[in-house]
């Protein structure tokens, strides 16, 4: 079912939090009717449904949430609720640069991957699919956990913000394992570009063919094509050679390594071709890179 509700606006996370230097909130709350659909500007939602069910708006798409779904809104989608009957939730708001302080182990995980990469991203292109959905003894785990970080948020004990992220990050492990759980088995293609993503970002300093990408996928070379042209728009070797390139523009600002040295730590084995690649995504060669970094 396609439909919009209302005219689209813009919500700031200024509107929920004046703390500047700790742009993070959270909340027990609900829709008692329908809401607007808006957009977040340049922030992400996390929604785990406590109670009841509405219709969910995402874009253009309409889909039925209940209790125990959860999904992550970021600021590339409109939505709103449509239709609530007794619709209680947790939602917590961050800048995306939170997430920058997940370790690689969990960076790396198709269930981190599907639930806050790739699904907030592709739903401005893709129909709106809440894949998570938390039974119930896995739902009053994470109800006690948000209970913690919301006592934290009000008080503002002592280190509360430490506190917050770090249970935060406990939060994003352990629905990233429960979405990982739910999937596994499962050959949707999310999941498949998941364990894709998963294997790149793991082993993107190695040598890498699309053979044992695919392979480790569990699909095949053409599927694997086919699903990232479709989801990200270029090419797995496109998304693996940008992956080195970043690795190099960290170890040209921060080592004092050739770029011979350097183009083989990134996978390259060619420095001339490391060279000219460098060039053409950066505009400058990579020693003109270095002395202007």
């Amino acid at each position: 079912m396609n439909e919009r509700v209302g005219l689209l606006s813009i919500v700031q996370l200024e509107w929920f939090t004046k703390d500047e230097e700790f742009p993070f909130f959270i909340q027990y709350g609900g829709h008692d009717e329908d809401t607007d659909l808006h957009k977040h500007f340049e922030f992400s939602e996390l929604v785990i449904v406590l109670n009841g069910n509405a219709t969910h708006i995402v874009n253009t798409e309409s889909s039925f949430i209940k209790k125990g779904d959860v999904f992550v809104i970021n600021g590339s989608n409109a939505h709103a609720y449509k239709d609530p009957h007794d619709f209680k939730i947790y939602n917590i708001m961050y800048r995306p640069e939170m997430l920058r302080a997940v370790g690689p182990d969990l960076r790396t995980a198709n269930g981190f991957q599907a639930l806050f990469v790739l699904e907030p991203f592709y739903r401005r292109i893709h129909p709106y699919q809440s894949k998570l959905s938390l039974p119930i003894p896995s739902l009053e785990h994470v109800s006690g956990l948000i209970s913690i970080m919301i006592d934290e948020y009000n008080n503002r004990f002592q280190g509360y913000q430490t506190m917050l992220i770090s249970r935060f990050m406990e939060l994003v492990v352990y629905l990233s394992r429960q979405y990982d759980s739910q999937e596994k088995g499962k050959s949707s293609h999310l999941m498949q570009l998941a364990h894709a993503i998963s294997y790149i970002e793991d082993h993107y300093l190695e040598p890498l063919t699309l053979e044992e990408i695919a392979s480790k996928s569990g699909i095949s070379v053409r599927h694997l094509n086919r699903i990232f042209q479709s989801y990200y728009q270029t090419t797995p070797i496109s998304y693996l050679q940008r992956l080195r390139l970043e690795r190099a523009c960290m170890l040209l600002k921060q080592t004092k390594l050739t770029i011979t040295e350097i183009s083989h730590k990134c996978g390259f084995n060619d420095s001339n071709y490391f060279t000219r690649q460098f060039t053409k995504a950066y505009g400058c060669p990579p020693k003109t890179y270095r002395m202007d970094r």
